[in-house]
């Protein structure tokens, strides 16, 4: 029992997250929000890094670095213990929005791995942020960082209390709430228009809880073949986003 619970905290806790992966680790290091603590490194890929003069870095073999990050964790040579990152606040976001945006809002997606990808799809397709409920939301980690590519850095990270509260607010913003669901009547495309849009997506499996599908303006399908159910919330997120660049 005390045995896991070291080997826990061995990899990062949610106050001091360690961060892995050289995208991961170079966006970290290029933000200035971000509080960077402790480093360890391949002399290899040192050379490449530019770490504060403040930060104590340790040269180390690639099996000691995997022995900080989880088990088969693709550290690429570099680990970081990093401080989270400042909270941002919803109406700091929509009050500096432009004219034309898009938002995103993430209804119990838990997954670092899919959140982490949706950050990194955001990035691309040029979303002004993303929002969730604070309590159904993982923390920043190695693995979210990895995944995101170093988009947790460059998007903007809402967490909120109450995510229909949130959406009230989003709203009367200007925000035009289109939650993608299955079973809507609507294609995406047919309930795009709104030069401020906010896409909201729900955990694979369950979807969108009942009130957060009230609290949107309309519900939109992606129209996916008959071949496949459904896609990850991951994939979804990232074909709403390019459906919503375009339109």
């Amino acid at each position: 029992m005390s045995r896991r619970k070291k080997s826990h905290q061995s990899h990062g806790t949610p106050n001091r997250p360690r961060l892995w992966g050289k995208h991961a680790v170079a966006a970290a290091l290029d933000n200035p929000e971000r509080k960077v603590l402790r480093a360890w490194t391949t002399r290899e890929v040192a050379g490449f890094m530019q770490f504060p003069k403040d930060v104590s870095v340790t040269l180390a073999e690639a099996p000691d670095l995997g022995r900080l990050v989880p088990h088969d964790a693709p550290h690429q040579g570099v680990v970081i213990e990093v401080e989270p990152l400042e909270e941002i606040w919803l109406d700091d976001i929509l009050t500096q929005a432009p004219e034309r945006a898009v938002l995103l809002v993430l209804d119990q997606v838990t997954d670092p791995h899919n959140v982490g990808a949706i950050l990194r799809s955001a990035a691309a397709f040029g979303a002004i942020g993303i929002v969730t409920q604070d309590r159904h939301s993982p923390p920043e980690s190695g693995a979210l960082a990895k995944a995101s590519c170093g988009a947790l850095e460059r998007v903007p990270w809402v967490r909120v209390v109450n995510l229909a509260r949130a959406l009230d607010e989003i709203g009367e913003a200007g925000f035009w709430r289109i939650g993608l669901a299955g079973d809507a009547p609507t294609d995406l495309k047919d309930a795009l228009g709104p030069k401020r849009v906010a896409l909201v997506l729900g955990a694979e499996g369950p979807g969108m809880r009942p009130n957060t599908r009230e609290h949107c303006d309309a519900l939109a399908r992606l129209p996916i073949s008959d071949l496949v159910e459904s896609l990850n919330v991951s994939n979804a997120a990232a074909v709403a986003l390019y459906a919503a660049s375009i339109a």
